[in-house]
Order: C-alpha cells, then structure tokens, then sequence
C-alpha cells in the first residue's frame, strides 16, 4: 500500500461527492490523498434514477473505481447513511482492494436487507414526522416506487438539525431522487474474506434519519473493531467536519494504515 493512505468518499441517498466538500478540504490540507465518487443517478452523474433497479448498477462507479487500482494498491472506504450499503457491497466483491471501511451513521447490515430485522434496523424510521417524501412511479402507478427524495421543508429539521444553515440550503439546491428499488433489493451472500476487512463504525448521537438505537443495534449485530463517537446531527461533514475528519484519520491509525 501507498504511503499515503487513500480515503475514498461514499455519499449517501440523494446526495453526491459534493457533500464531502468540507473533508475533502481538511483531508488535502493535510496531505491525505482523498476521492470522493458519484454513485449512479447521483451529483453530476447523468443517469435517471428512475432506470436504476440494483445496487450493483446504483454502485458501478465504485465498482469501476476499485477494479481499475493497481495490484498492490488498497484503499480505505467512507460510507455515509445507505452509502453504508455501498460499502459492504464493495466488501464482498472486493475484499482484497480495501485497506478498511469506515461506516458513519450508515447501514451495516451484513447481509443487506434479507429479513424483516434487517429492515428494523436498516431502513430510515421517518414516520413521526408526518409525509416526508415526494415519490416517484417511474415503471407506472400500479408498480412499486422507482425513486424517493425528502421533500425540501423537511430537509433541515431532519437531516441537518444541527448544521450551518448555508450548508443546509446548498443540500437543498443539489439533493436528486435515490433510486429506492436498489437500496430496498440490497442482498449480500458472505464471500469468504468479508471478515478479514477491518470496519468501524462512527455514530451520530443527534441523528434523527438513523436513530441511535438503530445504530447500535448494527453495531451488536456485526461488531466492528472500533466504535466512535460523534455528538452530530445526520450529516457530520456539515456539522462537525473536524471532529469527522480527525476520526477518520485515528481509525486509518488502528490499522497501520498512516
């Protein structure tokens, strides 16, 4: 592995590579060799997330990403909320390419979503606030939805309630559909190595998309080797980037990894 260590950056549902500009920035300035990817129907990424059915098709990009590092190389993986889902994928199919994986407030389900616990565990519980959601019926209103965003009232109460309110609008302005069929399909079977990459977990206390039960609960389930915590909303790289990034950096530590 390289010197330096290469963080690679997973954005969560409807976001994209912008999110992580905050890290991206404290990451450069210290010398880190830092990627950050748009998932497909995501950032500038062209596609209809409506046309999206998978996770392997949502997660191309990063599946292309990591297919085309040299041999040697290794890389330590970021996932954010369902980009969570991103990472274990990418745990399964390439075990061998990541250095660690690094979940924060994300799904870590082993397995994806296979049974009704997972889907206790995993799936955003959002219903005590009412509506929340514009949906989307791409394959036509008598099939299951195709796409889902927040709608925009209920973006700073929710995802960034303890965010500047100038990162809160920019989401706002840049927040696309998430391809919902490929989150709710997620299913994993466990490759032989998936134990063999290191994962941990940084927890957002103030979280109201991923409650924090929930975040333990997945934390019992399938224990990672370091546990952190952050007392942030939903999304840490608005709200707490320091504290995020110096984590980041203390968890490539635990594993020789700077």
């Amino acid at each position: 592995m390289r010197e330096t260590p290469h963080f690679v950056l997973v954005h969560g549902a409807g976001h994209g590579a912008w999110c992580w500009y905050k890290i991206r920035s404290l990451m450069e300035t210290s010398g880190h060799l830092v990627t950050c990817l748009d998932l497909k129907g995501a950032g500038i990424d062209p596609s209809d997330p409506n046309t999206i059915f998978t996770l392997e098709d949502y997660d191309q990009p990063l599946a292309n990403f990591l297919s085309n590092l040299p041999q040697n190389e290794k890389v330590i993986l970021v996932g954010h909320s369902a980009g969570g889902l991103s990472l274990t994928n990418a745990i399964h199919r390439f075990p061998h390419k990541i250095h660690m994986a690094i979940y924060v407030a994300a799904n870590m389900l082993k397995h994806g979503f296979s049974t009704d616990q997972d889907i206790k565990d995993g799936q955003p519980g959002l219903s005590s606030y009412g509506n929340v959601s514009e949906i989307e019926y791409g394959m036509g209103p008598d099939q299951p939805p195709t796409s889902v965003i927040m709608k925009e009232q209920f973006q700073r109460q929710i995802m960034y309630n303890m965010s500047p309110k100038e990162d809160a609008i920019l989401a706002s302005m840049l927040l696309r559909p998430a391809p919902v069929r490929a989150f709710s399909g997620a299913r994993f079977v466990g490759g032989p190595d998936v134990d063999r990459v290191p994962r941990v977990y940084i927890k957002t206390v103030h979280d109201r998309v991923f409650k924090l039960e929930q975040q333990d609960a997945l934390i019992k389930r399938w224990p990672p080797l370091k546990v952190f915590v952050l007392e942030s909303d939903h999304s840490p790289f608005f709200s707490a980037p320091s504290e995020l990034f110096a984590f980041l950096v203390e968890a490539a530590a635990s594993v020789k990894c700077v």
